[in-house]
């Protein structure tokens, strides 16, 4: 048997999805990526609790889409696995890169990035390959890439915010891993870096972000 991979180059088309409406009255905008079992629409759910009138919400939507158990008649999606991690990483790149593009965000807005459990890779590697700038940058209850070295996110300004958020009672997390991630996040980050604990399991704490601004 001769087994050969090969490789080829094709447009596709992916949705997002927004919330509230970019406006004059816009103060914040959050560009947020969505934890694997997720569709980008549910996930803003979790952000209602914000002001509609200064906070304008891009929730992009992972490409892989599965049928979720144990019943398989949901949909959820992931963004990333193992397998052809590069290749695939650059696909998400510039889908993210063709978001904000059409999304046409004025200069000088209050960006927010943040990325929840997996979300946080997609997040954090957009951030370092693009130099994307930011206000703030949340990294809630997922792991960073081991790829990155502080030397990636060096561009950030000094007044960028950076929060690692985590449940303590979080059933992927033991003290190891915590431990892990704090470290990584302090080298990656320093001083700008702000650990934010709460007791809970592996779940979006909304409280939490809508003290965010």
């Amino acid at each position: 048997m001769n087994l050969t991979e090969k490789e080829i180059s094709y447009t596709t088309t992916n949705s997002y999805a927004t919330l509230n409406t970019l406006s004059a009255t816009t103060k914040n905008v959050w560009f947020v990526c969505h934890g694997m079992g997720y569709l980008s629409r549910y996930f803003l759910r979790y952000f209602q609790g914000l002001s509609a009138e200064e906070n304008y919400i891009i929730a992009p939507q992972a490409p892989s889409k599965y049928y979720t158990p144990p019943k398989f008649k949901h949909v959820g999606a992931s963004w990333l696995t193992k397998e052809n991690t590069v290749k695939d990483t650059e696909n998400i790149m510039r889908y993210f890169d063709s978001v904000l593009e059409v999304e046409d965000l004025p200069d000088g807005i209050n960006l927010i990035v943040l990325g929840y459990s997996q979300g946080v890779s997609v997040a954090t590697r957009y951030l370092a390959k693009r130099q994307l700038k930011c206000s703030q940058l949340v990294l809630h209850s997922g792991g960073i890439p081991k790829e990155l070295v502080s030397a990636d996110f060096q561009y950030l300004d000094a007044s960028t915010k950076v929060s690692l958020i985590y449940g303590t009672e979080d059933e992927y997390l033991n003290d190891e891993r915590i431990h892990h991630e704090e470290t990584r996040a302090t080298e990656l980050f320093g001083n700008r870096l702000q650990l934010v604990p709460f007791e809970g399991k592996h779940v979006v704490n909304v409280e939490l972000i809508n003290g965010l601004v």
